[in-house]
Order: structure tokens, then C-alpha cells, then sequence
């Protein structure tokens, strides 16, 4: 059931993005009513996804990169869905929605059934690590979209091009709030996150130690948020470089789930 489940979740996504699109770009009426339940309907459908998938393999689906990615998108939705509730702004939807699309599409074609797993995966501080950093790297992925769509208005509004981005897009003040907000969150998430994981591993191994790449990668992610936080907060550093400087985090973060999980991690790799 879950593999039917899985390859239905994509369509899903592609309707919920191709109606934000359509409400954003073309002003549609029917894709503006349509939008927000489809998203609860998307992230309704994705829960019962995982949640089937948890019974039928006796695990969290957080074990493999590509569960992982699907957790992610399921993530970043959610975190979105709160985010437009609280601001009652559903401009940005498109192009948020468009990155958990991306995710659970490359989660539906090369995600592993993985029926057995160890023991360990199935510790609390396993499920409190793995948790506080996937919100972490929704966080994230949610900042980049937003510093992607402040450099797209910069650049518009530079070029003096009032179109569509100009006039529906938040302001440039706005989205750098949003930003801020989005890599507060990274760096207490993941700073929690690594807390757990570092008490999880000396519970799990008794010579535990500290140079395995996906433990050095994802320290790295979270003083380079960090040192966003300070530099903005104390140095005056703000707009267009803080937006930069949150896409590379973005792109370093992506790299520590996916190129060093798969081909450098030690104790992180459990499958």
C-alpha cells in the first residue's frame, strides 16, 4: 500500500505548486480559492503516508537519505502552512512549495524499502536528534527560498521592472524578516539536534568519537547560521550579503544530507 501511496504523493505536490503558481503568476481566481486546501489536503495525504509506511516497516521513516528527503518535504510544507497562517501572506507559497516538490520526487523514484533496521534506530534520543534536524533543515530550506526570492525583487527593482515579482512579492524589509526568522530556527534546531545526537552516541557506543564528516558537516551548517545571526546582529551585516550568505548555507546543507551521508559518513550510515 505504501508504494501505491508513494507514487500518488508527487501529484499531489505537482497540483498544490501549479495552483500557487497559478494564483501568483496569472492571478487566477479558482487557484487562489483552490490553494490552501490543497496544501492541507497535500500535507493530510503525505501524514497518512508516513504514517502507513512507520506500521508497515516498524520504523520511523527517517533511515535512509530518501526517507529522509520525504520527511523533508513533509517538513518544509508543514513549516510553510504555519508561516502563511500566522502572516496571512500566500505570496511566497510558489516558490517554497516548489523546493518539498522537488523532494519528495526524487524521494518517490529512488526511495528503499528497508523492512529490517537496528535496534538502536528505535531509541527516543534517536527520534529527538533525527527530528530537531530535520525542522532545522526545513528552516533552512525555507530561508534560502526566501533570500532567493529577496534577490529576485532586488535585482527587479534595480533593473526598475515593476511586473508580477515587483508587485506581488513581500517587501524587500519583510523577506529579510522572514529570512532572519527561518535561520534563528536553523541554528537552535540544529544546535539541539547535535546536543541529542552527541548524548545518543556515547549511549550507543562506548569509544565514541567526534570525526565522522556527517557529525563535522552538519557543526559546520550550524556555525556558518550562526555566524549569520551574530554578523547581522552585531556588524551591521544585512541584505543582499546576509541573503548570499544564507543560499550557500543552503547549498552546504543540501550537501551534507545527500554527497556525505552516502559516500563518507561512519555511524551515520545504519543501512
Amino acid at each position: 500500500m505504501s508504494s501505491y501511496l508513494n507514487y500518488i504523493l508527487p501529484i499531489f505536490y505537482f497540483s498544490l505548486v501549479w495552483a500557487y503558481g497559478k494564483a501568483f503568476f496569472a492571478d487566477q481566481l479558482w487557484a487562489k480559492r483552490a490553494k490552501t486546501p490543497l496544501l492541507i489536503g497535500t500535507l493530510t495525504f503525505h501524514g497518512l503516508y508516513l504514517a502507513v509506511r512507520t506500521i508497515i516497516f516498524q520504523h520511523p521513516p527517517v533511515t535512509t537519505v530518501f526517507e529522509i528527503f520525504s520527511m523533508l518535504a513533509f517538513s518544509v510544507t508543514a513549516t510553510y502552512w504555519i508561516i502563511e497562517l500566522r502572516s496571512h501572506r500566500k505570496e511566497t507559497g510558489y516558490f517554497i512549495l516548489n523546493i518539498a516538490f522537488f523532494f519528495q520526487l526524487a524521494s518517490t523514484f529512488f526511495i528503499k524499502d528497508t523492512p529490517v533496521v537496528p535496534e538502536i534506530l528505535r531509541s527516543p534520543l534517536f527520534g529527538a536528534h533525527v527530528s530537531c534536524a530535520l525542522i532545522g533543515y526545513a528552516a533552512s530550506t525555507i530561508a534560502g527560498a526566501y533570500s532567493f526570492m529577496y534577490l529576485m525583487l532586488y535585482h527587479e527593482m534595480k533593473a526598475s521592472r515593476f511586473g508580477v515579482i515587483y508587485k506581488k512579492l513581500p517587501t524587500l524589509e519583510s523577506l529579510e524578516r522572514m529570512t532572519m526568522t527561518a535561520i534563528k530556527l536553523v541554528v537552535a534546531l540544529l544546535g539541539v539536534a547535535i546536543c541529542f545526537g552527541i548524548v545518543w552516541l556515547h549511549h550507543v557506543y562506548q569509544n565514541a568519537h567526534y570525526d565522522d564528516p556527517k557529525l563535522i558537516g552538519t557543526v559546520i551548517v550550524w556555525m556558518m547560521y550562526g555566524f549569520l545571526v551574530v554578523a547581522r546582529k552585531y556588524f551591521a551585516v544585512q541584505g543582499r550579503k546576509i541573503m548570499i550568505l544564507s543560499i550557500a548555507g543552503f547549498f552546504i546543507s543540501i550537501f551534507s544530507m545527500t554527497i556525505i551521508n552516502i559516500f563518507f559518513s561512519g555511524f551515520h550510515k545504519f543501512y
